[in-house]
């Protein structure tokens, strides 16, 4: 049986045969519009925008952002979503910082947050496939539990290191620097061109899209779908967990219970708008890094034109996400509708080239071994030792006018 994981029919890519420019506008269009709007934002505030201090400021501010758009976009390539990391990343940098101040090493609290993060993201899997439960009802009900574990354990109220118990290192997890770019944003770029690598280049990638675009149609290819669900939603826990050790190393000994939800519709908001750009209809991690690079441009460049108005970022995050699914709801709804109106045509099946896909539920099985079109080709015997072959009928005719 032929393995087909080829999820191009799901993707809303231009064919072969299209233009340069809609293959420029449907594939790029989201970096163009990157590109105008830094252009724009800095010719309009030329001394603030465009300078090393404001890239590293967003570039520090964001990196958190950034790994729990990741976080999001691994279990969107399976088909699922994962709510919970909003709240999570609240919970883990409340516990980065608690347990450091209790006197336990930075290294081990580490290492526990990770472990919590993947522990969470298995909860919700076994929500999603074990109870089949929807995933965006079950993350969202868990990420719920999770902030009142955080209100409960806090009190409410904000964690404060005032005795000086965490580590230096600690804090130097978000202060190091490569030259003028931060610590943080290089982590974060790390893990978006190591998920970039696996989604397009290796075959665990390959599977995740083929699960997310047709579950039924991966089975019968032979991919265990279940186990790639499971192994995408603990990896986004433990990004998860990734996000929540940056945030508790950047805050110098405080954090904050209420910390976290925040940051969920930002990063959404990232994911979605990135699926539409680079690999349109589909979530990708480059597009991903775009979504969240758009989210910071637009955001530092309004609050920069219109100072003091805090809306601005809700606002822009709200217009980018409806703008996104907007966008991703007609690119389908286009593509449906150029494949429905083209013919189908039957394919030869005296072609050599052309193989049969078993998994497809199109595929006409072969005919039996020796069943011809012609009529007067007589039947081959049976392969079965079981089943008698039929005898071949006397088809020679007398010459007419011959006698016995």
């Amino acid at each position: 049986m032929s393995m087909n994981t080829s999820v191009k029919s799901t993707a809303l890519e231009p064919g072969p045969g299209s233009r340069f420019f809609t293959r420029l506008t449907s594939n790029y269009g989201m970096v163009i519009l990157t590109v105008v709007l830094f252009a724009l934002f800095a010719v309009l505030r030329p001394d603030t925008f465009a300078s090393l201090l404001n890239f590293q400021l967003l570039a520090s501010s964001r990196s958190v952002l950034l790994i729990l758009a990741l976080a999001v976009t691994i279990p969107m390539v399976a088909g699922k979503i994962d709510l919970s990391i909003g709240y999570g990343v609240g919970l883990w940098q409340v516990m980065a910082l608690s347990w450091q101040i209790q006197g336990l090493d930075y290294r081990i609290v580490i290492i526990l947050v990770l472990i919590g993060g993947g522990v969470v993201g298995l909860l919700n899997a076994l929500l999603v496939e074990l109870a089949q439960v929807d995933a965006f009802i079950a993350t969202l009900a868990t990420g719920q539990v999770i902030f009142a574990v955080t209100y409960w354990y806090t009190g409410g109220r904000q964690v404060t290191d005032s005795a000086g118990a965490r580590a230096v290192a600690f804090d130097e997890i978000s202060r190091w620097s490569l030259g003028p770019i931060p610590g943080p944003f290089i982590i974060a770029i790390v893990i978006a061109v190591i998920i970039w690598l696996v989604l397009d280049y290796l075959p665990v990638g390959r599977y995740l899209y083929a699960v997310g675009a047709n579950p039924a149609a991966a089975v019968l290819s032979g991919i265990p779908r279940r186990k790639y669900v499971v192994s995408a939603m603990v990896f986004s826990g433990m990004l998860t967990g990734v996000a929540g050790i940056l945030l508790a190393s950047r805050q110098a000994g405080v954090a904050q219970a209420n910390i976290g939800p925040e940051y969920l519709l930002p990063a959404l908001a990232a994911v979605f708008l990135g699926s539409t750009t680079i690999r349109p209809g589909r979530v990708n991690g480059l597009g991903t890094v775009l979504g969240v690079a758009i989210a910071a441009i637009g955001i530092s460049g309004l609050q920069q034109l219109l100072p003091g108005q805090f809306y601005l970022e809700p606002l822009f995050n709200g217009l980018t996400l409806v703008a996104a699914i907007t966008i991703a709801s007609l690119a389908t709804r286009r593509r449906v509708s150029r494949a429905e109106a083209v013919p189908v045509v039957a394919a030869d099946a005296t072609d050599p080239g052309d193989t049969a896909d078993p998994a497809s539920p199109d595929s006409v099985p072969p005919a039996p071994r020796g069943a011809s079109d012609d009529p007067d080709t007589p039947p081959a015997a049976s392969d079965d030792p079981f089943t008698p072959s039929e005898p071949t009928p006397n088809t020679t005719r007398e010459p007419i006018g011959k006698e016995n």
